[in-house]
């Protein structure tokens, strides 16, 4: 079993979502004694408050641009990285269908700039390790009752999904050709504390708290298979440990839920902390008109990175939402970030 611990780590955007919680996670519960460089451009979806250092003199927070090949290069030269671990991305679908040219320049050529530095600073010894953080997006709907694996075709529907097809296609590359040690992480959606309110969990709790009304795409029927983002970090954090260079990874929980169902489980979670009756919840819930490119359903088959580096997600669906649910409950000034005026703009034209 290959076994690795790297030290001297440079994590993109690591002011989002998963990449806060990813810096949470291994300065407080992983066996980590390294240091961390975090590069993030803190754009609208950064929060500049979700994250303190547990360890200052081990970290140092940069604001910068992924696509400034300058500045990734003089990061390299000055900390001698020997892990990046790349989450930084435009992510909201929604937003790749109203303006896909960010997307293509972050999540395509951002990946280049980076993947150009690792090849031009490290060794071929195979002691370094570049894991790209993507989704199962890029292998498009699933049928009904199957789990793809690591196996299946890319078939991506949105732009979103198409410019995270192209990052893998360009690590993967980079590998056969270069042979620069990476590892894909390919998960499904990530639910928890600190994500931006467009995504549909702390979009349903904020409208909630704000008696607004609940929107669903369509039918609400939509299924994601849906996994908690310290289980995802935790997973990651294994790939950095044990994965095998070359490889990809499905990161999941092989269940699935319809959206209409998440919510309806949302208004009974709130109705129950907040002491309403659920109606007052529930009859918030809108059907509206449906998104372009939107996929029907994702799932994905994770027994992998189970059999090959002993990870397991700790936390079932119920058991993540319930603590998702009573941290926003418990932090609703921080819900207040989706009054900035990008963010605001944006969803008075979209919804």
């Amino acid at each position: 079993m290959i076994q690795r611990k790297k030290e001297k780590i440079l994590i993109t955007g690591g002011r989002g979502f998963i990449g806060t919680n990813f810096l949470r996670y291994i300065f407080s519960q992983a066996d980590f004694s390294g240091s961390v460089v975090n590069l993030d451009k803190m754009t609208y979806a950064a929060n500049p408050s979700s994250w303190q250092p547990l360890v200052s003199d081990k970290y140092l927070m940069v604001e910068g641009d992924i696509c400034d090949q300058k500045l990734v290069e003089d990061l390299f030269a000055k900390h001698q990285f020997d892990c990046v671990i790349h989450f930084a991305a435009e992510s909201h679908v929604d937003r790749s269908i109203h303006g896909p040219a960010e997307f293509v320049d972050s999540n395509v050529r951002g990946i280049m700039t980076l993947l150009e530095a690792c090849r031009k600073f490290w060794k071929p010894d195979g002691q370094n390790l570049f894991v790209h953080m993507s989704t199962d997006e890029v292998f498009g709907p699933t049928p009904e009752g199957v789990l793809f694996d690591e196996q299946a075709c890319y078939a991506p529907r949105n732009p979103y999904a198409a410019t995270k097809a192209a990052a893998d296609h360009l690590v993967a590359a980079y590998f056969h050709t270069y042979q620069l040690p990476v590892i894909i992480a390919n998960s499904t959606n990530n639910y928890g504390a600190f994500q931006h309110p467009e995504k549909l969990i702390p979009l349903m709790l904020l409208n909630m708290l704000q008696q607004k009304e609940l929107p669903l795409y369509g039918d609400g029927k939509h299924e994601r298979d849906w996994i908690f983002v310290e289980d995802a970090c935790a997973a990651i954090w294994k790939l950095v440990q044990r994965g095998k260079v070359g490889e990809r990874y499905n990161i999941g929980t092989g269940k699935t839920c319809k959206n209409i169902e998440l919510v309806e489980t949302l208004c009974e979670m709130v109705a129950a902390q907040t002491q309403q009756d659920v109606s007052v919840y529930k009859n918030l819930i809108r059907f509206i008109s449906e998104r372009k490119g939107h996929d029907r359903r994702y799932a994905l088959n994770s027994s992998k990175i189970q059999v090959e580096t002993s990870w397991n997600p700790t936390h079932s669906f119920m058991q993540g939402l319930e603590k998702t649910v009573a941290w926003y409950l418990a932090n609703q000034d921080w819900l207040k970030l989706s009054q900035n005026q990008d963010y605001q703009l944006w969803l008075n034209k979209n919804y």
